[in-house]
């Protein structure tokens, strides 16, 4: 009766996706039915993880991450795990070849959140790679259902893709980043003295990462493309209210868009996906 409990591990995962990230839960509801559990499977093991390093204070983050990191791997070397996340999540890394070495870059990246890192370009390229770029390649093993030619065409896309959510991430999380956690991400800005020069250059690079992934997005299997276009869209809605701020502002409060507005967005992507405009 095995099936019963991978039933709750999926449940679990969908809780959690849909607890997280309301953005992310309209984007999944637009996939393919087909697909959409594997990738409430990958968001819940990518939430719990980034969770650990972010949110429990008071406790050995690092001693939790390392523990985390090895039922992992037991779970996917085992095919189970009494993590309800982890053991679906390793249903997901069968079902679809997901590599290893994407699960062990993301889990390394979460390791430099343990601590405190200053970020050269290379690192910052380092942790966007893998927090961000692999686990949009982890979404796209399942996108392209193991068509290895697919795959690696659509993967420099893909990797566009998530370092523009990354990036977008930055600069909507940067008020606690840096004022409660103590991070900088950004190589060669000082946050204390965040300047309008320096957070139009962080904007131009987003900016960039966006056009690049919009073609890919387009190259993608109907499927999942409506899905990952109405991601897409709603981080472009939040990058550019983003760009209409001063920077001050940008590092008093963390930027949303309302669910009403997320909910408008998801209708006209839906539509557009319709009628093939995207």
């Amino acid at each position: 009766m095995k099936i019963l409990f991978d039933n709750l591990s999926l449940q679990v995962s969908k809780m959690t996706t849909r607890a997280y990230s309301t953005s992310f839960s309209f984007g999944i509801y637009c996939l393919s039915n087909s697909l959409r559990d594997s990738v409430y499977s990958i968001y819940g093991f990518v939430r719990l993880a980034d969770e650990i390093v972010d949110s429990f204070e008071g406790f050995d983050k690092k001693l939790l991450l390392a523990k985390f990191k090895t039922e992992t791997y037991e779970a996917i070397e085992n095919r189970i795990s009494l993590n309800p996340i982890l053991n679906s999540f390793q249903h997901a890394v069968h079902q679809y070849n997901i590599g290893l070495d994407l699960v062990e870059t993301f889990l390394q990246s979460m390791e430099m959140d343990l601590e405190k890192v200053d970020y050269t370009a290379e690192k910052y390229q380092q942790y966007i790679l893998g927090s961000a770029e692999v686990v949009g390649l982890m979404c796209l093993h399942v996108f392209t259902g193991g068509n290895l030619n697919q795959f690696n065409e659509l993967k420099p896309y893909a990797m566009k893709l998530g370092a523009a959510f990354q990036k977008v991430n930055f600069l909507r999380d940067m008020k606690d980043d840096y004022q409660v956690l103590g991070r900088t991400y950004f190589p060669d800005v000082d946050i204390s003295e965040f300047t309008l020069a320096a957070k139009e250059q962080i904007e131009q690079d987003i900016e960039n990462d966006f056009q690049i992934a919009l073609k890919g997005i387009k190259l993608l299997p109907s499927t999942s493309r409506g899905g990952v276009y109405l991601a897409y869209v709603y981080y472009k809605a939040l990058f550019n209210k983003i760009k209409k701020l001063p920077p001050k502002k940008v590092l008093s409060e963390r930027i949303r868009i309302n669910n009403g507005k997320k909910l408008g967005i998801m209708v006209n992507c839906m539509v557009q996906n319709k009628l093939n405009w995207v």
